[in-house]
């Protein structure tokens, strides 16, 4: 399947493969027709998605059984008059229907909005009115059903809602019935365009209200890279990426990359994270490789792993935000499998990742996807120098727009363009690059602490905290200060067997000292029960800002 996207498959090192990667991108090329249908021509029978959760339950799919399941969803979608470029909003969580689901829009040419199950009916109103959704899709979740019935007086579009499960209210329609009458014949009806819209992703709204992140037919190209080449997926080998499907982690690896490249994917749809409960079902399902963001392994690492057998993982990576040296040690000591990582955000596919053809140093992002034109420059966008701190961005000036980067910020122009100038792209995140073009993400660019004339990256206070057997999770912040302008807080979840103290405190205090440079240990600390995230599990430090400045 590859050969048909790509000039060559294989690389000799890092130098090959950031030259001489080529991707090619066919006229009206859709997901839908030219991967889950082309494989289920070429195998009916070859395996595509297995469905497990924490009680046992499990189901396997082929991608014969997609193709079938996403014809009948593009008949359902059609006969409920959903038309080519309208909004379906998608709450699933890890059901078997979100796949179903989302292949059926792509064929049908509508726009697919992933969501968490989490949203609150302010969250629904704001997503519904902003995109014109046509059509919501839920699971039977009490919570959930009782948040969009609060919401739908105000979604002024929304025409429909269809329930995954038992619970089906009378104001909405029993969708996994719909799916199974619908017919499985379904027709091709028109050749989209690549440039037109497919996807559109909420942000996670660290700051301000959440944007559009609009991506077109294209983007599935984009994480060929992201599947192949990073997380490493084989063909018909289990690739579990731990995601809810409402995150834009879930397309990063769960869906596009790693169906192109044949991988069977795993959905583990578990209501509520238990690190001993994935770790069974690792053990269980003799997984070939592995995805999580930082939160999931910190807490693995705190538990007893020797009971899982990870002998038939041939590689563990991590995204969402970046990977401190002490868990990626932890890790690697455990269970033998080296982290690594990878940069990017909803709005691309991996920007920056260890490959693998390069040592990985703990703590760097690694380098930057053959994709991208990306660098690091300063206020003024002249590229720095090595060793200096600057933001990220991705240049296209002499390149066509680059499969798997963002159109624009959908029904926002101010907020595109703030972004994007003259044809940069600025991440808004910064890092700084060392002599041998290893790049170390310092953190996003309200983040950044300015203490008595330092400029401190919360992610290198936080990696050294972690190295305290005490510290589960910190967020590191910025605290007004009179004399230093701003001083450095630690907001910290303890482990299990600790309990907070000024001693605990001071503690951590001389520990940050000994291990990083003594100016950037917290003269705050705070001891908390959980730190504040996104619905795509990152660290809100803006919350904690604005909570401390409230006080």
């Amino acid at each position: 399947m590859l050969e048909k996207f790509l000039d060559r498959t294989e690389f000799t090192g890092y130098d090959d493969f950031k030259q001489n990667y080529k991707l090619n991108i066919p006229d009206h090329f859709n997901f839908s027709y030219d991967i889950v249908d082309e494989w289920a021509k070429q195998d009916e029978n070859k395996p595509a998605l297995v469905w497990c959760d924490d009680d046992g339950n499990e189901k396997r799919f082929s991608f014969g059984d997609i193709k079938r399941m996403s014809d009948k969803a593009a008949n359902m979608l059609k006969s409920m008059g959903v038309r080519r470029g309208e909004p379906v909003m998608l709450m699933l969580k890890q059901r078997p229907e979100v796949w179903f689901m989302m292949v059926g829009l792509h064929k049908l040419g509508a726009i697919c909005i992933p969501a968490t199950f989490q949203l609150t009916p302010k969250d629904i109103i704001y997503r519904c009115n902003a995109a014109d959704v046509k059509m919501i899709c839920a699971v039977d979740d009490d919570e959930m059903l009782r948040h969009i019935e609060a919401s739908l007086p105000e979604c002024k579009t929304v025409e429909n809602v269809g329930v995954v499960g038992e619970n089906v209210p009378a104001w909405g329609f029993d969708l996994r019935a719909a799916l199974g009458e619908a017919s499985e014949n379904w027709t091709r009806e028109y050749f989209n365009e690549t440039g037109d819209p497919m996807l559109i992703y909420f942000s996670s709204g660290t700051t301000g209200m959440p944007k559009m992140i609009l991506h077109d037919f294209t983007y599935p190209l984009g994480h060929i890279v992201t599947a192949k080449y990073w997380q490493k997926v084989e063909d018909g080998g289990l690739h579990l990426t731990v995601s809810d499907s409402g995150w834009a982690k879930f397309g990063w690896g769960k869906i596009y990359g790693q169906w192109i490249c044949g991988a069977v994917i795993v959905a583990y749809d578990t209501e509520k994270f238990n690190p001993q409960k994935l770790l069974e079902t690792i053990d269980r399902l003799k997984l070939t490789t592995f995805c999580a963001p930082p939160t999931i392994y910190r807490f693995l690492i705190k538990e007893d792993m020797s009971h899982c057998d990870f002998s038939t993982i041939k590689h563990a990576g991590i995204a969402g935000e970046p990977l401190n040296p002490e868990v990626y040690n932890r890790f690697l000591e455990t269970t033998g499998l080296a982290v690594t990582e990878g940069f990017g955000q909803s709005e691309t596919s991996v920007l920056i990742a260890n490959f693998g053809w390069d040592p990985i140093k703990p703590g760097s992002t690694g380098k930057p996807s053959p994709l991208y034109d990306v660098d690091i420059v300063d206020e003024d966008g002249n590229s720095c120098e090595d060793g200096v701190v600057g933001s990220i961005v991705v240049k296209n000036t002499d390149k066509k727009h680059p499969a798997g980067l963002f159109k624009k910020y959908y029904r926002d122009e101010e907020a595109t363009n703030r972004c994007w100038k003259n044809g940069v792209y600025n991440t808004g995140d910064t890092a700084w690059r060392d002599a041998e073009g290893y790049f170390w993400f310092v953190g996003r660019n309200d983040d950044v602490i300015k203490c008595s004339g330092y400029r401190i990256g919360p992610f290198e206070v936080e990696s050294a905290l972690l190295t305290h057997p005490c510290v589960l999770e910190c967020a590191v912040t910025a605290v007004p200060d009179p004399v230093r302008g701003q001083v450095v807080k630690a907001t910290v979840v303890l482990a299990r067997g600790f309990e907070a103290s000024d001693t605990l405190k001071k503690e951590l205090q001389t520990h940050v000292k000994n291990v990083t440079a003594p100016y950037k240990y917290p003269r705050v600390v705070e001891f908390v029960d959980e730190l504040p995230k996104t619905v795509s599990g990152k660290i809100r430090r803006v919350q904690i800002r604005n909570e401390d400045a409230d006080k």
